[in-house]
């Protein structure tokens, strides 16, 4: 199955369904309230218990994402989620935000690792052989790893930038690197 989207990726994918592009989340009254805005309107999405497992669980997660930008794939397209954590009330509140991730400069040598470009150069190969993207089970055997391995490599791919995936479409996979910048197949 690989990583499960966590709460936050979930939070943001709704926020982005609603035609909103960021999210604040504030400490009040022992809960924590998810609000967004769409034009000058703010309106609550979330409310969890602070204690309850739900809120430690995006508590976590904005942190994490407060010192590192998370890079996701939200709705089939490549994101950014930052996070500016602020002073409420002698809390700590998180203002979120969602941005599209920039396209990759298509001149410049793309910096995947050796494993990373026998996954893209095996996806080359097996579509210009098959007229067909590879499945994870093409992936699998080839590969010799177990499925979840497989499901994380493509998730890393099509979050770095090269490959692209339509949601809930089997053989999906679109190689976005040139050919020429892909090593031999081994």
């Amino acid at each position: 199955m690989g990583k499960p989207v966590t709460l936050l990726e979930d939070i943001c994918r709704h926020v982005l369904t609603l035609g909103a592009d960021s999210i604040v989340v504030e400490y009040k009254d022992s809960r924590d309230g998810v609000f967004t805005r769409q034009g000058p309107a703010g309106f609550a999405i979330a409310n969890f218990p602070s204690s309850g497992p739900d809120a430690k669980e995006l508590r976590k997660h904005l942190y994490s994402a407060a010192k590192r930008p998370l890079r996701t794939v939200i709705n089939g397209q490549r994101s950014i989620i930052r996070v500016r954590i602020y002073d409420s009330f002698g809390e700590d509140a998180f203002e979120v935000t969602i941005e599209r991730a920039p396209q990759l400069d298509a001149s410049l040598p793309p910096s995947f690792t050796p494993k990373q470009a026998q996954y893209l150069a095996f996806i080359h190969y097996y579509s210009k052989i098959h007229r067909q993207a590879p499945s994870d089970a093409d992936l699998h055997q080839y590969f010799r790893v177990s499925a979840p391995s497989v499901h994380e490599m493509i998730k890393t791919l099509e979050r770095n930038g090269w490959i692209e995936r339509t949601p809930q479409v089997a053989r999906s996979i679109r190689l976005l690197v040139r050919p020429e910048r892909l090593p031999s197949l081994e």
